[in-house]
């Protein structure tokens, strides 16, 4: 594995590390603080909720455009101390007696407006620090890191704000951000200065990636894959706790358990991507592996107590593995053939695409599953995301082996 030995990108694994762990942590006690300490209702934990997804939405496009003016590394340290210092101010006011919903409201907004420019930043950073040629290699490494937060950060963050109080959870998760910004720091790689529009403007640059994206057919599928996947997934998101507690039969810890289940799959599918990558062809995986995963995802709605959930769990873990080989497959594959002065808004504008179908899901899932009720639902959600493949099975992706080696042609 040659980036193991690749201080720069060492310290950019680890700092994305902790910033993915800070996320996750701090996604599970923000919420806790909100219910168990201030008493907040169904409606304020809704607008809460909303707050922390809603930056993708909102800010998703522009952002692109201002990383790409922008030098990377020095923009992600930023957003990390940004975070830092937001998430800082609970304890805080919790300390000195003054902390109410509306704060926690407004961090959580801020703090995901931070988080998009860091995730954009990121992913457009890694092609100029390890090179084209190790993109698939490289993305595996940071989605392990995101695979195992995923799974742990929730149990983490749970015990850390039973044991700790969740005020003193927000506090660890904030310290978190600043030692991110550490290890970012010490990158030692001279980034090239950001290529010079020669006439700036907003919209027009927002519109040049975008016409990327959607003028590329191959990126227009996989677009459309994960948008379609994205969005069954917020329904799934609406009903799945409900269908745990109240269908299944499952206690609330053993409920948590099965939702760590496809977090382990994950885990796997970031460890053997590359190695998958190399043995079927790393274009090809992106469709060849959901093909044969994701379906066991259907197996979710057969949970029943006892012996009865082993079957959808290990469906659960089996689709999670194909989720990840697929994703790091994918953004591989964008990063590939993007031009350097595109990538910014290139990942914003795809990421605006697919990260704004989910809440939108979730609000679909809620009004479907007063409707039609909680297991018809689930399996509408289900069935929907395992069909979202069908879009990448219809690209030129079933044509390619590798991966380009070279960007595609941009117009300024």
């Amino acid at each position: 594995m040659a980036l193991w030995g690749h201080h720069d990108f060492r310290r950019l694994w680890i700092g994305d590390t902790i910033s993915q762990f800070g996320s996750s942590i701090g996604i599970t006690v923000i919420p806790l603080l909100a219910a168990g300490v201030l008493n907040a209702t169904p409606f304020e934990m809704g607008l809460l909720a909303a707050a922390s997804q809603m930056a993708f939405l909102l800010i998703g496009l522009p952002a692109g455009v201002w990383v790409d003016r922008m030098r990377r590394k020095p923009l992600m340290l930023a957003m990390d101390v940004a975070r830092a210092a937001l998430l800082l101010s609970v304890p805080f006011a919790w300390w000195l007696g003054g902390l109410g919903l509306p704060q926690l409201i407004v961090v959580s907004l801020a703090v995901g407006v931070c988080t998009v420019f860091f995730d954009v930043a990121y992913q457009s950073y890694l092609p100029s620090l390890v090179g084209r040629d190790q993109l698939v290699e490289g993305n595996s490494k940071l989605q392990a890191s995101l695979s195992v937060a995923e799974v742990s950060g929730p149990a983490i963050g749970g015990y850390v704000a039973q044991f700790l109080g969740a005020a003193n959870g927000v506090l660890a998760t904030g310290l978190g951000y600043l030692s991110s910004a550490f290890f970012l720091f010490r990158i030692k790689a001279v980034e090239p200065a950001p290529e010079r529009h020669p006439d700036p403007h907003l919209r027009r640059e927002v519109m040049e990636g975008l016409r990327f994206v959607f003028s590329n057919r191959t990126l227009r599928m996989i677009v459309a894959t994960t948008g379609t996947s994205n969005f069954f997934h917020g329904i799934q998101q609406a009903v799945m706790i409900l269908f745990l507690l109240n269908v299944a039969e499952l206690s609330e810890g053993m409920a948590g358990v099965f939702l760590s289940a496809g977090g382990i799959g994950g885990v796997l599918g970031a460890a053997v991507a590359y190695k998958l990558g190399q043995l079927v062809g790393q274009a090809r995986m992106i469709w060849l592996i959901p093909l044969l995963t994701w379906p066991f995802i259907l197996l979710l709605p057969f949970a029943s107590p006892g012996w009865g959930v082993a079957l959808p769990m290990l469906g659960s873990a089996v689709s999670m593995f194909g989720i990840v080989v697929y994703n790091i497959g994918q953004v591989s594959y964008r990063q590939a053939i993007c031009p350097d002065h595109l990538l910014g808004r290139m990942n914003a504008s795809i990421r605006w695409v697919v990260w704004g179908s989910t809440p939108i899901g979730a609000l679909v899932g809620g009004g479907l599953g007063t409707w039609l009720g909680v297991v018809p639902t689930l399996w509408i959600a289900l069935i929907g995301s395992v069909a979202g493949m069908v879009w990448v099975l219809l690209s030129p992706l079933r044509t390619m082996r590798d991966l380009p080696t070279a960007p595609a042609e941009s117009h300024h």
